[in-house]
Order: C-alpha cells, then sequence, then structure tokens
C-alpha cells in the first residue's frame, strides 16, 4: 500500500469511528434541556430525571468493559455495527415512551448500544494507526474533538429541535444519523482478533454492574428517601459486599474483563483516573445548568441551548490543537493544563446567583471545553499506548467504563446536593463547583508525578514514566 493510500485509509477509519462517537456523545448532553419538558409531560421529579439521564450512562458504564472484550474477539467493526443498530432501535422506543418508566428502559437499551459502539471505535482507529504513533494521536484528537463538539451542541441542538417540534424529536433525529455511521463504517475494514479464549468473565460482569448499580441508585434515592431508608442502606451493603468480590474474582480469572495488569502499566492508572475526575465534574456540572438556567433563569430550551455555544465553539478546535501538542511535548503537559484550566473554569460558578447576567456565565462556559479538550486526547492516547494493540478494545473499555460511570456518579451526587427549589439549585452548583475544583487540582498533581514528559514520535508510542 502507497502512502497515499495508507493516509486515505485512516481518514476513513477515523470518519467512521468519529462519526460513531459523536451519535454516542449526542445522546449524552442533547436529553439536558429537555428535562423539565419531560418532568411536566411525564410526570416526574428531579429524581425520575436523574434516572433518565442515569439509565443510558450507567448502561454504557457497566458494559463498556464486556463490549471491548467483544470486540476483540469477534471484531470491532462487527460489534460496533450491532451497537449502532440497536442505538437506533432504542431512540424509537424513547421517542414513543408514554411514562418515564418506559423511557428510562429506552434509555438504558441506548446505554447497550453506546457500550458497543465506544470501545470498538477505539480500537478500529488504534488498529489503522498502530504503527504511526504520531498519526495516532492527531486522529486521537480529531475522533475526541468529534466527540467534545457534539456533547457540547447537544444543549443547541436540543433548544432547536424543541423549539420547533417536542423532546421526542431528540430521540427521532438519530435514526438517519444511525443509517449513515453504519454506511461509513461498512466500509472499514475488520480489526485483528485476539487469540480467542473459551472463559467468558460472566461473574465479573454481574458484580460490575452490582457495584455501580447500587453506588447509583444508593446516592439517588437516598434524597428522596433518606439515607436509613432500607433500600438506601441494601444498596450500599451490595456495593460493599460487590467491589470486593469483584477485585478478587478479576484477580483469579483466566480471561478477567478488566485485567488488574493494566494498572502495572506506567501511566496507565493515572490516566483512568484523570477521565474519572473529569467526567465526574463535567456531566455533574451540566445537569445542574440546566436546571439553572431553565428553572431559576427562566430561559426557553431553546435559549438554554444557545447558551452552551461557547462550550461547542471552543471544543473542536482545543481538541484538534491537542492532538498536534502531544505529538510535539507528550502527554503529560496538556493533561496538567487540561485539568488546571477546568479548576479554573469550575471556580467561576462560585460567582454565580439567581440573578446573574449571562456575560457572568461566559468565562467558566469557555474555559471547560478548552481545559476538557487539552486533557482528554492525551489522556486517551496514554491509555492506548500503554498496552499491546490487540487489547486495545478492552483497554478502551476499561478507561470509557470508569469515565461514564463517574459521569453518572456526578450526575447522581451533584442532583443530589441540589433539590427541587430555586434556591437550593444554587446552592447545589456551588457546593458542586467547590468539589470539583478540589478534584481537578488532585488530579492535575497526579498527572503532573506520574505521566512521563516524552515526546510522541513517528515510530513509537508515548513513553510513560513513572517519577
Amino acid at each position: 500500500m502507497d502512502q497515499r493510500s495508507f493516509h486515505r485509509g485512516i481518514a476513513r477509519v477515523t470518519t467512521a469511528t468519529s462519526f460513531g462517537f459523536a451519535l454516542v456523545q449526542l445522546d449524552v448532553s442533547i436529553v439536558n434541556v429537555a428535562l423539565p419538558h419531560v418532568a411536566s409531560d411525564l410526570h416526574t421529579g428531579v429524581a425520575g430525571l436523574q434516572w433518565v439521564v442515569d439509565a443510558y450512562a450507567l448502561a454504557f458504564a457497566v458494559l463498556l468493559l464486556s463490549m471491548g472484550y467483544l470486540g476483540d474477539r469477534l471484531g470491532a467493526r462487527k460489534v460496533y455495527l450491532y451497537g449502532m443498530a440497536l442505538f437506533g432501535i432504542a431512540s424509537v422506543l424513547c421517542g414513543c415512551a408514554s411514562n418515564a418508566t418506559t423511557l428510562i428502559a429506552g434509555r438504558a437499551l441506548q446505554g447497550l448500544g453506546a457500550a458497543a459502539m465506544m470501545p470498538c471505535s477505539l480500537a478500529l482507529l488504534s488498529h489503522a494507526t498502530a504503527h504511526e504513533h504520531a498519526l495516532r494521536a492527531r486522529a486521537i484528537g480529531w475522533w475526541t474533538a468529534a466527540g467534545s463538539i457534539t456533547i457540547a451542541a447537544g444543549p443547541i441542538v436540543g433548544g432547536l429541535l424543541m423549539s420547533v417540534a417536542n423532546w421526542r424529536s431528540i430521540f427521532f433525529v438519530n435514526i438517519p444519523v444511525c443509517l449513515l455511521g453504519a454506511w461509513l463504517t461498512l466500509r472499514v475494514p475488520e480489526t485483528e482478533l485476539k487469540a480467542q479464549h473459551k472463559h467468558f468473565d460472566l461473574p465479573g460482569q454481574l458484580l460490575a454492574i452490582l457495584a455501580l448499580t447500587g453506588l447509583t441508585m444508593a446516592v439517588i434515592e437516598a434524597q428522596p428517601l433518606g439515607w436509613t431508608h432500607p433500600l438506601v442502606l441494601g444498596c450500599i451493603a451490595t456495593v460493599l459486599l460487590a467491589v470486593p468480590l469483584f477485585l478478587r474474582v478479576e484477580s483469579r480469572s483466566p480471561a478477567p474483563m478488566l485485567p488488574l495488569r493494566f494498572f502495572r502499566a506506567k501511566g496507565f492508572g493515572a490516566a483512568v483516573t484523570y477521565g474519572i475526575v473529569m467526567n465526574f465534574t463535567y456531566y455533574g456540572i451540566v445537569f445542574l445548568l440546566s436546571l439553572y438556567l431553565q428553572r431559576v433563569q427562566g430561559y426557553s430550551a431553546l435559549r438554554t441551548g444557545l447558551a452552551y455555544l461557547p462550550l461547542t465553539a471552543s471544543f473542536f478546535g482545543v481538541n484538534v490543537f491537542s492532538g498536534w501538542l502531544i505529538g510535539k511535548v507528550g502527554t503529560r503537559l496538556p493533561m496538567v493544563l487540561g485539568a488546571l484550566i477546568d479548576a479554573v473554569g469550575f471556580g467561576l460558578f462560585l460567582l454565580l446567583g439567581a440573578t446573574s447576567p449571562y456575560l457572568l456565565m461566559l468565562p467558566a462556559f469557555a474555559l471547560l471545553p478548552c481545559g476538557m479538550g487539552l486533557g482528554v486526547p492525551a489522556m486517551t492516547t496514554t491509555v492506548l499506548s500503554s498496552v499491546e494493540k490487540e487489547a486495545s478494545g478492552t483497554a478502551s473499555g476499561v478507561l470509557n467504563s470508569a469515565r461514564q460511570a463517574a459521569g453518572a456518579m456526578g450526575v447522581a451526587l451533584f442532583g443530589a446536593l441540589a433539590g427541587d427549589s430555586n434556591a437550593l439549585v444554587v446552592r447545589g452548583m456551588h457546593l458542586s463547583a467547590m468539589v470539583s475544583v478540589g478534584l481537578l487540582l488532585v488530579i492535575a498533581f497526579i498527572a503532573f508525578r506520574s505521566i512521563g514528559a516524552a515526546v510522541v514520535s513517528k515510530h513509537r508510542s508515548v513513553d510513560v514514566v513513572d517519577y
């Protein structure tokens, strides 16, 4: 294959995988502007709205590991296409939902489709750029940009759709997107398969589901029921039992869905921790901001979507710049700077009150995507460079499972800090901002200490070194 054909093939893979990632990320945020309308139409409160958001994020999180595992063994393209088809079917179910329970079930099914798409998209990208590591960094920058710009554009798209239709349209719009994404993916070659292993880690998967679901349910239901309610106490007990059992099973399994050896790779654990904090803080604050803008400030759905425009404008350019920067200076500097910029952005939310003008919100809205745009491509590059390419789907599953679980917990915890009144929403936003600043400063320090400063060369991966 000549150089031109090689680069054309990588461009094709990058386009197809970026398309799927954009679809997955769009449904993370597009729902937020519709929440007050969903609550009114389906007669549900804040706890119900948290489940509308978290059913997607939780199913996404708990099944990412298994889907990455299956992608490595059955073929990443095959699993990716199945996930896209399921995502489209689930979107129809959500759009036709007549009650909150049906909507939550449809969102969970969407999460399953997203779980199949996310790690397999990175596996396809990793295989295509396995011997061109500087090119991999740039491709990941474009891939991350596609996801980041859609997660930021979600509220805008949702607001526009709500202005001409109703909240159901935000799900029906996924159907043509799924069809186009599937057509693009059919033009991408299948990945090399990892050596087959007869063992499937079913106990590990079930224990992960129990732990993550129990933790999320405990945090969400603690607000309306109280921490001493039998359901909440039962969820906490489930988590305390499931986590050590999960670690024990994974350490003894011949083919674990979460290979603990990954965490012995230099930089892997630090990068996963970085991703956890980024998603926890961002998803949590976006949930609260949608309530703040519409309930407290009185914005319409369209005006709320337009308020997020600075996030959209900043994400794309910064992600692409980060891919270039990684090739020049390595992954440590973008990760540290990204966390520090985000910390400043979250700190600015402390200045907002019930009647604050939009101009006071603007600096925070501009800084958050800059921080994430710098740090997330570097984080992803670090993870993929820490493992062999045949395990890239599993490694991507580990990273993104942790991130999505953290996002679900961010919504659950930050939502629990708020409440149904305007004053409680503002107070919850301030408390959430303080928690976020502290966590971001911690991961900036971890990235500085644990991630190497080596540059990504054309012929070798990022060299991550513990100091």
